[in-house]
């Protein structure tokens, strides 16, 4: 095989969902959605490795604020299954982390599947093993009834609430996140690539607000042609939290997600948050598999 790495452009967003489906099934990363995130986030840098037409490996960057010192910087690096052990993985982590170097990085963070070759992939190149994630799989068809909202409160989908109220939650639940996988992009950048992203059902993802103010969200994203669902956040901000939200936003997500026609729900947690894998077992999710954290100083 003869392989390049270059930029990537829209026009390869169907060979990128392809190798996303390849080696996470699990998310929803659907060819428009990919093609959009391409056209409009300015917070990323997409690298892939091409045999002639075909994307054999995907590798980014998520460029981080300028006025950070000493940024950790996370980066993604994938191979199919069948195109690895010919180097196009040691070719993309190395573009990769030399575009994380340019920009600025003093550290790398990327997540690592729960295999020894993968493992072994990192830590030959330096990674230490950090924190266990976990993934999960629910069954629509056997999720619990949706619980109300407590009293003087309101359960309500995206289209019901403006979006600043949605980033200002996701921003304050960001620095929570014990993986460090959570980012707290402008909210302009933010608008362009999570809120107008083609992927996301707004009638499928729900809030409890306080009056305008949100206080426990999950935002879904859903591939119709498979009939599955991920849960891409799920939070309640520090002030709200106790009182069973959690439960509130997502039952009530799922349970809509099952009228909509969708059959399965997919989501990943930091192993160590106990409280959420507590909220995803009683929904009926059930562990499916894991990944690791890894984190490299440069």
């Amino acid at each position: 095989m003869v392989f390049e790495i270059r930029t990537a452009g829209p026009e390869d967003a169907v060979g990128i969902a392809r190798v996303w489906a390849a080696v996470m099934p699990q998310l929803v990363m659907t060819p428009r959605g990919v093609e959009a995130g391409l056209r409009n986030s300015s917070t990323r840098v997409v690298l892939i490795a091409v045999d002639g037409p075909d994307v054999v490996g995907y590798g980014n960057v998520y460029l981080p604020d300028p006025e950070q010192e000493k940024p950790r910087v996370r980066i993604t690096v994938h191979v199919p299954p069948e195109h690895r052990r010919l180097g196009i993985g040691s070719a993309l982590a190395d573009a990769i982390g030399a575009e994380a170097a340019r920009v600025g990085a003093a550290s790398l963070l990327v997540v690592v599947s729960d295999d020894d070759a993968s493992k072994e992939f990192a830590t030959k190149r330096g990674f230490v093993i950090g924190r266990r994630m976990s993934r999960s799989s629910a069954d629509l068809s056997a999720v619990p009834a949706p619980l109300p909202a407590p009293d003087g409160l309101r359960v309500v989908d995206y289209d019901q609430v403006e979006p600043r109220q949605i980033w200002l939650a996701s921003m304050a639940v960001a620095d929570g996140d014990p993986s460090g996988l959570s980012d707290s992009p402008p909210y302009d950048d933010w608008l362009a690539t999570a809120w107008n992203h083609p992927d996301l059902r707004r009638d499928l993802s729900a809030a409890v607000i306080d009056g305008e103010t949100v206080l426990s969200f999950v935002t879904t994203t859903a591939d119709p042609g498979r009939r599955v669902i991920w849960s891409n956040l799920t939070g309640t901000i520090p002030a709200a939290r106790g009182r069973g939200l959690a439960k509130v936003v997502k039952s009530t997500a799922l349970a809509r997600a099952r009228d909509a026609g969708f059959v399965t729900a997919h989501t990943g947690n930091d192993a160590g948050n106990a409280p959420m894998l507590a909220v995803n077992e009683w929904l009926g999710y059930r562990v499916t598999g894991a990944s690791w954290t890894a984190e490299k100083a440069l």
